[in-house]
């Protein structure tokens, strides 16, 4: 949510970051607005103060006697009465007409966010490890000898549709210790605190989150208004909505293993093949709530953070700063990291980390208190995947596939898979 005090200071700067996201300029609209909602609370506020004086007015006269005085205010007071309802409901009305506004415009790009159209404008600022040279034409994930008959998408589909998959066997462990090793990591190696939170949540929570009013569609409601958690940046983020904070407990960093839902709205025909698009899907989060001083150096922690886990895999990654017109609604500034696959001889995103910088805390009034007394500020928030564990999943396979059809897989996994390090062609453990 932008801060109208901002705008009103500074139009052409609101409209000039608008306009390095490709949206039209709107500053004379909201202040056009803003000043109609002033306008109408300032003449509640008279007429209130006009209704008061008569109601005291009212009282004198009774004791005077004079009843005509008397009548006269008596009708002057309900007139004003209705008079200041009726500019109360219209003041309301022109607040609520502000909001939803204000809550449909992205957040602004930080100065040093390229500009760009789309995802061919981002700029890689990283990249890692050797991209494997295989003696054969590798296979995407669900071609591996060892992997076809574990993930079974006939099944998913005759239970649920398309985009879902189920996992079986030595596939369905490799997965989960996946999402394993990446918690154990974050915990004992990142310092966050793990979370186990909710996957259904208020409206409260995704508007606080921006994903509400503009994004609906691409989620899912129950019939009796809950939200599928689209990522659990959602219960984590929202978990201070409406608190202020001491300064000393900042910054506040949380992890969550969560299911995942997303409709996947206007994704028609794109990455219909394998788990790589998916409604239901399994992703490790961080969460970051900090000192606005802090959020630039948190966000290059974070995505710390979440290389560190491809390293420990041996996955090949490159991570990309997203430009203006590829970065999400909220962010104001984003890397995206994009592991190897062999399979499509591409790299494919697996992890973004973005700064909201207060445009989540505005939403959800969360603030905290300075130290030196001052007056209570808004929040900093961040969020980034640490790393989307389906993803994380096709990348080890691919990436550890041998001619035979069987899977090396990485040595940071032997805990978490009784030592057993190879998927056989026949898809068993040894």
């Amino acid at each position: 949510m932008h801060d109208i005090r901002a705008i009103r200071e500074n139009p052409a700067a609101f409209d000039a970051a608008l306009a390095r996201r490709g949206e039209s300029a709107l500053s004379s609209d909201i202040l056009a607005l803003d000043e109609a909602r002033r306008t109408k609370i300032q003449a509640a506020e008279a007429a209130q103060a006009d209704q008061n004086k008569a109601a005291k007015a009212i009282g004198a006269a009774k004791a005077k006697g004079d009843d005509a005085e008397f009548e006269r205010l008596r009708s002057e007071v309900a007139a004003k009465k209705a008079e200041v309802a009726t500019m109360q409901t219209e003041a309301k009305e022109l607040d609520a007409r502000l909001t939803d506004m204000l809550a449909r415009i992205p957040n602004s790009p930080a100065d040093d966010v390229p500009e760009g159209a789309d995802e061919t404008d981002n700029v890689e600022v990283n990249r890692w490890g050797d991209v494997p040279e295989f003696a054969f034409p590798p296979k995407e994930h669900f071609d591996i000898a060892g992997v076809a008959k574990a993930m079974d998408f006939e099944t998913a589909a005759k239970i649920s549709g398309a985009r879902f998959v189920v996992l079986k066997g030595a596939v369905a462990r490799i997965h989960r210790a996946l999402a394993q090793f990446m918690i154990d990591t974050h915990v004992d190696e990142n310092g966050l605190t793990e979370v186990n939170s909710p996957v259904l949540v208020r409206d409260e929570a995704m508007y606080g989150t921006d994903k509400l009013p503009k994004f609906g569609e691409d989620s899912y409601q129950t019939t009796n208004g809950w939200w599928l958690v689209p990522t659990s940046e959602v219960p984590l983020t929202y978990s201070v909505a409406g608190d202020v904070l001491d300064e000393s407990a900042l910054p506040i960093r949380y992890a969550a293993h969560t299911l995942c839902f997303r409709s996947e709205a206007g994704s028609a025909g794109k990455d219909t093949s394998g788990m790589l698009r998916q409604h239901q899907f399994e992703k490790v989060e961080m969460v970051s709530i900090v000192h606005p001083e802090t959020s630039d150096e948190e966000q290059k922690r974070m995505l710390g953070c979440a290389e560190g886990i491809l390293q420990k895999l041996g996955i090949p990654f490159r991570t990309v700063l997203l430009c203006t017109g590829d970065m999400g609604f909220g962010a104001r500034r984003t890397y995206d990291i994009e592991a190897w696959v062999p399979g499509q001889n591409c790299y494919r995103e697996i992890s973004s980390v973005s700064t909201t910088g207060a445009f989540q805390a505005r939403r959800m009034n969360a603030r905290f208190k300075p130290a030196d007394g001052g007056k209570p500020e808004f929040l900093h928030t961040l969020n980034g995947s640490g790393l989307a564990v389906g993803r994380c999943l096709i990348a080890v396979l691919e990436n550890g596939q041998q001619e035979d059809g069987s899977v090396t897989l990485p040595d940071a996994l032997a805990p978490y898979l009784a030592g057993k390090l190879t998927l056989t062609s026949e898809g068993a453990l040894i």
